[in-house]
């Protein structure tokens, strides 16, 4: 099967601070002069662009719209984008609502306000603000209503607004000097397995990076405003141990403004739930490694005394059960997938991944994975509580030199640069199927309402992140008193405090921006 490479990277610029800060100056100045050179001008108003040769020009030199082959953004098609213009030009904007005066002059004489151009071009980012005043500046008779439609129409939308509508999920890691918003020794929510720094990792250099998208900036985590804006609310994170270990992280930062008391936990301490008394707000972590109904038999510590039984065809009751109270969902699964398992639909077996001595027919991990996301984006899609639920993408794991059970190894101490990373076949293979069956069920026209549903893709900030494991520090001091037996490394999930943590940066920024 051929392998589907991670989504490339933004060519980076290759511009120096000292240069990005002169280049912002000197955009300053222009556009400042400019802007006053437009206010003051002859005239306020341009009509609807006509049939000229310098329109024609303009168009002909468009760039054809690219877009990176791993980005998997949906889609918008050009009717879409371009009807952004009317709400950005004849809507309420950061200049305020058309007054009266402008309302009637744009009714006359078919332009727009002149003040509403000059904040179309700010709200751009970087080079497109510069785009927007040189356009303006050699092509002076251009209607100003022409420019704004050729550049919305002609350029990736994610460009523009880009404190608002970037691809949070397409970036880089920065360094931070701040260093993380909390800390081993101020969060009592880090389970041992990835309390690295207590179990006495050396390096501290993977707790200062920070996750930055092309194009703009995620503030932090505000963990107040987060728990004021969701009084009385209960969220609910379903799936493996990839989400208890984001559990921790979300009540480690939620914590540092008030401390919340667990009211409820299974007998294993699998499925669990928290209270935030002064706000009224739940956090719930709903164990369903497959999200469909399986059967597993195997210890805490992963060894199996038989083949776990999945039914492809059935969900999870642990999660739909409680569908109907839940306001806020994180949803994922994964890893589970790759064990050996038996594969039943209708009640019947179809199949077995992986199973030696069976007379069964070999069924592979991507039919089994397609099939529950199939049925799991059913059930969201189509119940009738509507809860907003963020799907996580697949969490790469960093094993080197072998696996977990063959002695992988995650020795590295700082992020992968974009393209650096490696390429692993069954990665890209799940976070591919991710992403088709996602497409699939926003794009379902016969299921209701899906607007609900947003990819939380934090595959390639994952990605980048190999310093970001527990290792070999799962355990307490594993190489204290010299010790040189062989030593488990766990290269799947992460230190707290550690780079999951901007996975809640993210989700914080994508409730803002709805």
């Amino acid at each position: 099967m051929g392998t589907e490479r991670p989504p490339a990277p933004a060519p980076q610029r290759k511009v120096s601070l000292g240069g990005r800060v002169v280049l912002k100056v000197l955009l300053f100045v222009l556009l400042a002069g400019l802007a006053m050179r437009l206010l003051v001008g002859p005239s306020a108003y341009f009509l609807q662009p006509t049939a000229s040769p310098d329109a024609a020009a303009l168009v002909a030199a468009a760039p054809a719209r690219e877009r990176s082959a791993g980005d998997r953004a949906p889609a918008i098609d050009d009717t879409t984008v371009c009807n952004l213009i009317s709400a950005t030009l004849f809507g309420a904007t950061d200049t305020g609502p058309l007054t009266a005066l402008d309302k009637k002059q744009v009714s006359q004489e078919g332009g727009i306000p002149r003040r509403h151009f000059i904040t179309f071009c700010i709200s751009l980012y970087e080079n497109y603000l510069s785009l927007c005043m040189c356009i303006r500046l050699n092509f002076p008779d251009l209607p100003d209503i022409f420019i704004i439609h050729f550049i919305l129409c002609n350029w990736p939308h994610e460009y523009f607004n880009a404190a608002e509508s970037c691809n949070l999920f397409h970036g880089e890691w920065v360094p931070h000097s701040a260093g993380p918003a909390y800390t081993n020794a101020s969060c009592r929510f880090i389970e041992s397995p990835q309390n690295c720094m207590t179990n006495g990792r050396p390096d501290t250099s993977y707790l200062y990076w920070r996750w930055k998208p092309y194009g703009c900036d995620i503030p932090s985590f505000d963990s107040k405003r987060f728990l004021d804006g969701m009084q009385g609310k209960h969220w609910a994170l379903i799936g493996d141990s990839i989400l208890r270990n984001h559990v921790q992280s979300l009540l480690c930062l939620l914590s540092k403004v008030e401390d919340p008391t667990e009211v409820y936990h299974d007998k294993v301490f699998r499925s669990r739930r928290w209270h935030f008394p002064s706000h009224n707000f739940t956090v719930s972590l709903v164990w369903a490694p497959f999200l469909v109904k399986a059967e597993i038999f195997e210890d805490e510590n992963g060894v199996s005394s038989s083949e776990p039984q999945l039914h492809l065809d059935v969900l999870e009751p642990n999660w739909t059960k409680q569908w109907e109270s839940f306001d806020y969902v994180v949803i994922s699964t994964g890893q589970w997938f790759f064990k050996t398992a038996i594969y039943l639909e209708n009640e019947t077996v179809i199949g077995c991944h992986s199973c030696q001595n069976r007379n069964l027919t070999e069924t592979t991990f991507e039919y089994s994975f397609r099939k529950s996301l199939s049925e799991v984006f059913q059930f969201i899609t189509s119940a009738p509580h509507k809860p907003v639920v963020f799907y996580r993408t697949w969490a790469p794991s960093h094993f080197e030199n072998g696996e977990w059970f063959s002695g992988g190894t995650c020795n590295r101490t700082l992020p992968f640069k974009p393209g650096e990373a490696g390429d692993r076949e069954q990665d890209n293979i799940m976070w591919r199927i991710e992403g088709e069956e996602f497409n699939k069920a926003v794009g379902n026209k016969e299921r209701r309402n899906a607007h609900h549903l947003k990819l939380l893709d934090t595959f390639e900030l994952s990605l980048l992140r190999p310093d970001g494991h527990s290792g070999p520090y799962r355990t307490y001091h594993p190489y204290e008193k010299g010790n040189t037996k062989k030593i488990q490394n766990d290269c799947l999930h992460w230190c707290l405090p550690g780079p999951i943590d901007a996975w809640n940066d993210i989700i914080m920024q994508m409730l803002a921006k709805d």
